[in-house]
């Protein structure tokens, strides 16, 4: 490689790096927490706990379950119901004002066996809320995860590019050389170059998983253009229904159409996921892939009758994956442990990365003023030698 293309090289990592840095920090910072906050809920007393039951103890309606909850808020209507993959003993019945609300919403978890309500988790306070708010959007919505989305790509540049810079860099220095012998700066550069190549395909993986993330809202929008809109064209122009169906019927239906699969969700009429004349039932398998992908049947919401079912395109399919790999949440608390340091790496990467340039920008500082001083020192020195004559 010659010297003309490393110095370019050299320019895209330090700007690409630090533009992103910052928000990166943060992103790792928050992301933290996240990876353990089942574990954090629970130390917090936050997670909704089932009491201990028979196994094959029998469950009650879906009709029940959202009468008690909507008996908690009168007044407001069934929006989403669902459940945690791996605990059936809970639903979850989100309740709001109208199907597209996004404020003032209200959450009831209610005991799949008994309908006793067991808690109204907080959907809009509390620590992990805040962390989550920030590493999705920073409180700005869709343009602030659009903002990170694209502080990610900049972060995979500057993987990228740090990468190409490695090989000449240690070319003559053995791998996982760090000089203790050195300056500090000489030390933190060999640690930034060591941890930033050993969590090359980790941080790789995550910032890319990340961007599809921040993507989530115009792949969903996409989809209702795409597929929904054909799924539900056989209802346009009709008038909206005027009372709904049975809930537990329109999930039987569903279910009865794919038998070897779980509940995931319930979106209600006129939700994101579905139309004003559908109940939406998003079926999912129960591998630990298949658990997080999700097959969307529609159930008319007056007959409970399935009309349509489709499997989701692609890029929806990629965003579904994208989650766990994002979050490390797949692969029970071994895969936490290993995502936490990992991220715990990438902070210090990008830490002494900052620090490096501020340290070197300071030198450059330091050497400005001394060239600057040097003149002046060299006039005053031949004055006195004048005045000595």
């Amino acid at each position: 490689m010659t010297a003309t293309s490393l110095r370019r090289w050299a320019w895209i990592h330090k700007w690409s790096s630090l533009v992103c840095t910052v928000f990166m920090l943060l992103l790792c910072l928050t992301g933290l927490p996240l990876i353990f906050h089942h574990e954090i809920g629970h130390l917090l007393g936050t997670e909704v706990e089932a009491p201990a039951m028979p196994a094959d103890a029998p469950r009650i309606s879906l009709d029940r379950v959202l009468e008690v909850a909507r008996a908690q808020h009168p007044g407001k209507q069934g929006m989403f119901v669902s459940q945690e993959p791996d605990d059936d003993r809970v639903w979850y019945v989100t309740l709001s004002d109208t199907p597209t609300s996004d404020t003032n919403l209200k959450q009831v978890a209610v005991d799949a066996r008994t309908g006793a309500v067991l808690a109204e988790p907080k959907l809009d306070e509390g620590f992990i809320h805040v962390m989550f708010k920030l590493h999705v959007d920073l409180f700005a919505g869709l343009p602030g995860t659009l903002f990170l989305g694209f502080m990610g790509l900049l972060l995979f540049v500057a993987i990228v590019s740090g990468t190409v810079l490695y090989a000449p860099f240690m070319r003559k220095l053995e791998f996982g050389t760090v000089r203790r012998a050195n300056s500090a700066r000489i030390k933190w550069l060999d640690l930034h170059n060591l941890l930033g190549i050993v969590t090359l395909v980790w941080a790789s993986v995550v910032t890319l998983t990340g961007v599809i993330n921040t993507l989530a809202d115009p792949l969903i929008d996409l989809w209702r253009f795409d597929q929904v809109s054909e799924m539900v064209a056989p209802y346009k122009g009709q008038p909206l229904p005027s009372q709904l169906g049975s809930l537990q019927q329109s999930v039987d239906a569903a279910m009865a159409l794919e038998p070897d699969m779980k509940i995931g969700f319930i979106a209600f009429p006129g939700t994101t996921f579905t139309s004003p004349h559908h109940y939406g039932v998003f079926l999912r398998g129960e591998s630990s892939l298949t658990s997080r992908l999700f097959r969307p049947v529609l159930v008319d919401a007056q007959s409970t009758q399935v009309t349509d079912s489709r499997d989701l395109p692609w890029y929806v399919t990629a965003l579904l994956i994208s989650q766990p790999l994002h979050f490390g949440d797949y692969g029970g608390m071994p895969m936490q442990i290993l995502w936490a340091l990992l991220d715990i790496a990438t902070i210090i990467v990008l830490g002494s990365g900052l620090y490096l340039w501020l340290r070197r920008r300071r030198r450059s500082a330091e050497l400005a003023l001394q060239s600057e001083a040097a003149p002046i020192e060299a006039r005053q020195a031949a004055v006195a030698g004048s005045e000595a004559k």
